[in-house]
């Protein structure tokens, strides 16, 4: 397993949305959790999102993925990127558990590269936080301030800069962690045949979320009533001004939608919890019944929860739990079950506790299986 080996508590105190800064030996004796060859694998499924990035005399050039082969990967100057491919394979999802401290609400996605040597993506602007762990062979990265950057090669969609003054210059190691927040400008050269893992964190703008509330109450038909005032005066002299004391009033009809902290609770729960990547779900066949699932977890059965599931709670609210966009009503007494069900990679019959005895729970969970939120394992974590 991937530990860390810093204080995450004054990382966060010292660097999170504040400043980039190098963390040598952030995971020390670091193996990759996955080999160039299986990038490449992943980069050829219809269903995953890759795509080579490669340079020649200064011009850029992304193609992007499912694709055939590498037969004519270049030599140098080319970046295979796969997104999200924790959601697709097993030990870069191990990686990821390593950050599961940090709010998961914010978790993006690990992405994979596998680079040949001056290979990268160019000067470039993200903005959201990300972590960049460096596997195997070696990389240089340069990290500038933050400021106004002339937008370059804007036909690529790679956010890339003209270029930028550099406050960390470094070559990373395996093992090495560095943290980008956004808004920093930054770099990769390749030195070496190298593999590198971004572990990204995004949070949402403002207008996502006043957008999304504004779709959640037009779809609960709230806030269906006009604006009426039986004190109002005439306006003989000035018909055509907006009276203050109007706007006022219809400010106050906005506000009390805002103010709604029942709606707004379940609302944000399902936005967070919305999928941000494409899910390896499986449907088991034959389907799963209440009875037959229940009996086998009395038997040993354990389950483990789909990589990139997103599955969400309010700590003052346990009986709702959140994931991938819906909200589920536990039945009355399971509530204790929900840190579990959110924070836990397992569940078996232990980790059940009261929740098994409730007969209503059991048709919920065996939802979840049947829809691939959590599979069978053949073997118990040890």
């Amino acid at each position: 397993m991937y530990q860390f080996q810093f204080s995450l508590a004054e990382f966060m105190a010292a660097h999170w949305h504040q400043s980039p800064t190098v963390i040598r030996q952030g995971l020390a004796n670091f193996n990759d959790p996955i080999e160039p060859e299986e990038v490449a694998g992943l980069a050829m499924e219809e269903d995953i999102d890759s795509r080579l990035v490669t340079q020649a005399n200064g011009q850029w050039q992304v193609a992007n993925g499912p694709f055939e082969h590498f037969d004519d990967f270049p030599a140098t100057h080319a970046q295979l990127v796969v997104q999200a491919a924790n959601h697709w394979h097993p030990g870069v999802r191990d990686l990821a558990e390593a950050f599961t401290s940090l709010p998961q609400w914010l978790f993006d996605d690990v992405m994979v590269c596998y680079s040949q040597p001056q290979g990268g993506v160019g000067p470039h602007i993200d903005q959201y936080d990300v972590f960049i762990v460096q596997g195997q062979g070696r990389r240089r990265w340069r990290v500038g301030p933050k400021g106004d950057y002339q937008e370059a090669n804007l036909d690529t969609g790679l956010k890339q800069i003209t270029g930028f003054d550099a406050i960390i210059d470094v070559e990373l190691e395996p093992g090495d962690i560095l943290y980008i927040p956004p808004g920093f400008p930054h770099e990769g050269d390749t030195l070496e045949p190298s593999l590198s893992y971004s572990v990204g964190y995004r949070s949402p703008k403002a207008r996502e979320l006043l957008s999304s509330y504004a779709d959640q109450v037009i779809v609960d038909e709230a806030g269906d009533n006009h604006f009426h005032w039986p004190a109002m005066p005439a306006q003989a002299d000035a018909p055509a001004a907006l009276d203050p004391q109007h706007l006022a009033q219809m400010n106050e009809m906005m506000m009390a939608l805002m103010h709604d902290e029942t709606r707004k609770k379940r609302w944000i729960g399902e936005f967070l919890s919305q999928a941000r990547h494409e899910l390896d779900l499986l449907s088991p066949d034959p389907q799963w019944q209440p009875d037959s699932l229940k009996a086998a977890m009395q038997d040993g059965l354990c389950l483990e929860k789909l990589s990139g599931l997103r599955a969400f709670y309010h700590p003052d609210q346990p009986e709702m739990i959140f994931m991938l966009g819906e909200s589920f009503d536990l039945p009355t007494g399971c509530e204790s079950l929900t840190p579990a069900l959110c924070n836990q990679r397992f569940i078996d019959w232990e980790i059940l506790g009261d929740a098994a005895d409730h007969s209503l729970f059991w048709p919920m969970l065996t939802l979840w299986v049947n829809r691939g939120y959590w599979y069978p394992l053949e073997e118990a974590p040890e």
